[in-house]
């Protein structure tokens, strides 16, 4: 079988994913094209042009089956490139435009209407998560519902009818070394393991942290992943306060230094406003750490309700307050040896959602 696959706009959890989708069906013929995770407005719009021109002869080959992102503008590419609308077409949504926070200064309005066309011009479409579809769905029909005339009715139905939902899987190595010896040396560890950016919502995990430290606990604490030059200030505000229990501050330099910490620790904490699935945090817990998660957005799809605290993502005061309650009887259970274990997540590896894969692709060609 021949496969197309693109990905315009190739971030960390779009790569990993293609790449494991071509490393988990070596028999098929592959060709993947990509384009750098930069300059997102005219990624997303942009995409089709620059590959209608550019990878011209690749996309007039014959294929069996066209796999594209929803970051893809496939209506167009199937309108500059005819060959490709006769394609069977899967497309695959890691994000939807219409759940992000609001933010002023950059326009949401397009992208929105690439990803409901890009949808709409495919066979079928699987989402990460139950969260992400429903936000999906809900939002392109309340957006649409804006519009001031003739706009056709059952818009998000006729999506709904054809899409799935199958997780982007975690590689075997996430599940190595989860009962590591000397876990339970140390203090209680909490890693949070997000990027530096205000939707991961840092200052309710620093308050939660301050009220620990308040309360007399003894603990670690990892605060972890990608920075930017534009960080939300609370971390150069609490890092003075908290530095006696601050272990890892910042990134990690390799990825298996990272993995290693990770079976170093206790807990993975979480606080953000929006995820889609929770690649960070599943890493984690297959690694072997004790999810600390809201009952709210893809969570409760992936880890139990005992693991997740209350949400109230209006109140930062009272959420932190519930996290630091959720952390404060987490700690005194590690210290009395009776710290639950990190709950089983290994239906979300390759080796289980493979078949899954290759049943919604093998179908279509």
């Amino acid at each position: 079988m021949r496969v197309l696959l693109l990905s315009p706009y190739d971030a960390h959890s779009h790569r990993r994913w293609h790449k494991g989708l071509v490393a988990a069906f070596p028999e098929w013929q592959w060709t993947v094209l990509t384009l750098p995770p930069r300059f997102f407005l005219w990624r997303v719009r942009g995409n089709s042009l620059t590959w209608a021109f550019s990878e011209r002869e690749k996309l007039e080959q014959a294929y069996d089956v066209l796999i594209a992102t929803s970051m893809s503008d496939l209506s167009a590419l199937k309108g500059m490139v005819p060959s490709l609308a006769k394609v069977p077409t899967l497309v695959y949504c890691h994000e939807n435009q219409f759940a992000y926070p609001d933010r002023r200064e950059q326009q949401r309005n397009e992208p929105m209407v690439i990803s409901l066309y890009t949808m709409l011009a495919a066979d079928r479409v699987v989402f990460n998560s139950a969260w992400n579809r429903d936000s999906f769905l809900q939002g392109a029909k309340a957006f649409l519902q804006q519009m001031p005339d003739a706009v056709p009715d059952g818009v998000p139905e006729s999506i709904a009818e054809k899409s799935n939902i199958i997780p982007v899987p975690l590689e075997a190595h996430w599940f190595e070394g989860g009962e590591q010896e000397g876990r339970n040396d140390r203090p209680f560890t909490i890693v949070w393991n997000h990027r530096w950016e205000y939707d991961k919502a840092p200052e309710r995990m620093f308050a939660a942290l301050l009220a620990l430290h308040e309360a007399g606990l003894d603990f670690r604490v990892h605060v972890i992943g990608q920075q930017f030059r534009n960080q939300p200030p609370v971390f150069a505000e609490m890092y003075p306060l908290l530095k006696d229990h601050i272990g890892q501050w910042g990134m990690i330099g390799s990825d298996d230094d990272y993995q290693q910490l990770l079976r170093q620790s206790h807990v993975v904490l979480t606080t953000a406003l929006h995820e889609f699935q929770g690649m960070a945090v599943l890493e984690a817990v297959a690694s072997g750490c004790v999810p600390v998660v809201p009952d709210r957005l893809a969570y409760p799809e992936f880890v139990p309700d005992a693991c997740c605290y209350p949400s109230y993502p209006d109140d930062p005061g009272r959420e932190s307050a519930a996290i630091a309650e959720h952390l404060k009887t987490l700690c005194t259970r590690y210290y009395n040896g009776d710290l639950p274990a990190a709950p089983a997540v290994l239906d979300l590896s390759w080796s289980r959602l493979s078949a899954a894969y290759r049943e919604e692709i093998s179908g279509l060609a």
